[in-house]
C-alpha cells in the first residue's frame, strides 16, 4: 500500500513538472517583468507619461517655462544634487562635501523638520488616543472640543505659529506635528474602541489585570489602525512641510521651490516637487515593511 502511495506521489510529481523542472504553480508565480506582477508592471505608466511629455515640450506646444522637457528637470537635478563648488574634502569632511549640493542639503533639513515634527505630534497623539479609546468618560470629554479643531487645517495656523514662535525652525515643526497630530490621535481611538468585547471577556476570565489586558489584548487589536494613522500622519507632515518652509524658514525644499517660482525656473521648480515625492515615497515603503513586520501575526489569523 506505502510503495502505490508512493508511486502515485512519484507519477502525480512527474506529470506536473515541465522539461525546465518547474512545476504549472511555479510558473504562475514567476511572471515576465512587465506582465501584472511583474517587478516593471508599475512602470509602465509612468514612462508612457514621461515619453508624452517630452514629445509635447519638444514639439513646442508649451513654453519651457509652463512645461519644461523631462531631460531639463533631471539636468537641473542632478546639477543640484552635485557637492557645492565652495565645498571641499578638507575643510567638511568627506561625507560634509557630498551632502553639500544644494537638493541634497534642503532635502535633509525638510526631512529632519519632518522627522521631528512627527515624533512630536505622533508622540502627544498616541497616549491621549489610547487614553480616550481605553475610557468613554474621557472620551466624552475630550471628543467635542478635537471635532472641532479636527477640521482646521495646519496652514491656517500659520500667521499664529509666527506671532508664537518666530520665524525659523520652531513655526513649522509646530505645524508639521499639528498635522500628524490628527491622523495618528483619530486611528488610535478607533483602533482601541473596535476591539470585540469577546476577547477582552476572555481575557478577563482567563485572570488578565488591567495592564495585561491593555498590553496583551488592546495594545495589539489595535495596532492596524494606529499604523494605518501613521502612514497618513507622514503624508499630511510632507504636506505641511512645504507650505511651512515656504514661509518661515530660509532653506529646504518648500523653500527652494518659493526662490525658483520669483526666477521662472520652471525645472528647478518640478525636481524639487519630484524630490518631496520621492522621499515621500521611501517613508512610506520603510513604514510598509515595519507595518508588515509588525502585523506578521495578524497576517497569519486572516488566513
Amino acid at each position: 500500500m506505502a510503495a502505490s502511495v508512493g508511486a502515485v506521489a512519484a507519477a502525480s510529481s512527474a506529470s506536473a513538472t515541465t522539461g525546465t523542472g518547474q512545476t504549472p504553480s511555479a510558473r504562475r508565480t514567476d511572471p515576465s517583468l512587465l506582465a501584472p506582477g511583474g517587478a516593471l508592471y508599475g512602470a509602465i505608466v509612468p514612462v508612457v507619461l514621461i515619453v508624452l511629455w517630452e514629445l509635447v515640450s519638444r514639439l513646442g506646444i508649451f513654453s519651457p517655462i509652463v512645461l519644461p522637457p523631462p531631460s531639463s528637470v533631471m539636468n537641473q537635478w542632478i546639477a543640484s544634487a552635485m557637492p557645492s563648488k565652495v565645498a571641499s574634502i578638507a575643510t567638511d569632511g568627506t561625507i560634509g562635501w557630498l551632502l553639500s549640493g544644494e537638493l541634497l542639503h534642503d532635502s535633509a533639513a525638510s526631512l529632519s523638520r519632518v522627522v521631528v515634527g512627527f515624533l512630536v505630534g505622533a508622540g502627544l497623539a498616541l497616549p491621549l488616543g489610547l487614553v480616550m479609546g481605553a475610557s468613554e468618560n474621557i472620551y466624552r470629554l475630550m471628543n467635542p472640543l478635537l471635532q472641532v479643531l479636527r477640521p482646521i487645517p495646519p496652514i491656517a495656523y500659520i500667521p499664529l505659529s509666527i506671532v508664537w514662535f518666530g520665524l525659523g525652525n520652531p513655526p513649522a515643526i509646530f505645524l508639521i506635528a499639528l498635522g500628524a497630530f490628527f491622523p495618528v490621535l483619530m486611528n488610535t481611538i478607533a483602533g482601541v474602541r473596535q476591539v470585540d468585547g469577546i476577547y477582552i471577556r476572555a481575557a478577563r476570565n482567563l485572570g488578565a489585570g488591567q495592564w495585561a489586558l491593555f498590553t496583551r489584548v488592546i495594545l495589539p487589536a489595535a495596532t492596524p489602525y494606529i499604523l494605518a494613522g501613521i502612514r497618513i500622519g507622514i503624508g499630511t507632515a510632507f504636506i505641511v512641510v512645504i507650505v511651512a518652509e515656504m514661509i518661515a524658514v530660509n532653506n529646504g525644499l518648500g523653500y527652494r521651490i518659493l526662490e525658483a517660482r520669483e526666477y521662472m525656473w520652471s525645472d528647478k521648480i518640478i525636481a524639487g516637487m519630484i524630490t518631496i515625492g520621492l522621499l515621500g515615497l521611501m517613508i512610506d515603503i520603510g513604514v510598509s515593511r515595519l507595518n508588515d513586520w509588525l502585523l506578521r501575526w495578524h497576517r497569519g489569523l486572516d488566513q
